[in-house]
């Protein structure tokens, strides 16, 4: 809804505010996770450069405040899951659990909503169904599953501040896949942002 809504790159500096969030939650309910000057400094500073990086490759298009908000929703749905699978026992359920919890709950939630807000399906082609399976069968049962595993061994927001990485991995794989111009500046971006983690995980 917030990509009908509103420009791309609007929503997606919105929904990459997510590590924000999730260090905010984890400053006040969980304990050694305390935002330290430094560690606040770094999180400014990735979310800053990430939010140039994807702005500066994104024309401004159409903005919307309801967009906007579902975008926020977004972030803060992601950061939640990633809070509970850090505060409640889903901690000492396995990665695995955590997970099959988290689809088996979602699921037919999601599902019934679905009809309100468009079309269930809309114009699908089978490049689509080649990438739902890429999905399910490697981003799913894969990557969420290892962060997962992460969030329950490191501080959650140590392993959040690498999402600031996404946007930076999508715009480098347009350069090589789709050769799409890679300027000085979305260099500079991608410097800042992994400075900005460096100073969240500098002891």
């Amino acid at each position: 809804m917030a990509l009908d809504m509103t420009a791309v790159g609007r929503a997606s500096v919105i929904f990459y505010s997510m590590p924000l969030w999730l260090a905010v939650a984890a400053h006040f309910w969980l304990p050694n996770e305390r935002i330290t000057r430094q560690r606040g400094i770094g999180l400014g500073l990735a979310f800053i450069s990430a939010a140039w990086a994807i702005l500066s490759k994104s024309p401004s298009g159409h903005a919307s405040i309801a967009g906007d908000l579902f975008a926020l929703v977004g972030a803060w749905g992601w950061a939640g899951t990633a809070f509970l699978a850090r505060k409640t026992r889903l901690r000492d359920a396995g990665p695995e659990a955590q997970l099959f919890w988290m689809a088996l709950i979602s699921a037919p939630i999601l599902l019934a909503a679905a009809p309100f807000f468009g079309p269930l399906i809309r114009d699908a082609e089978p490049i689509h169904w080649i990438w739902l399976v890429f999905q399910a069968g490697v981003i799913v049962a894969g990557v969420f599953i290892t962060w997962l595993w992460l969030l329950s061994v490191y501080p959650a927001s140590t392993v959040a501040s690498f999402s600031f990485l996404t946007p930076l991995f999508a715009i480098v794989l347009g350069y090589f896949i789709f050769d799409e111009a890679l300027s000085f500046g979305l260099i500079m971006a991608a410097g800042f942002v992994a400075a900005g983690i460096a100073l969240i995980n500098r002891r």
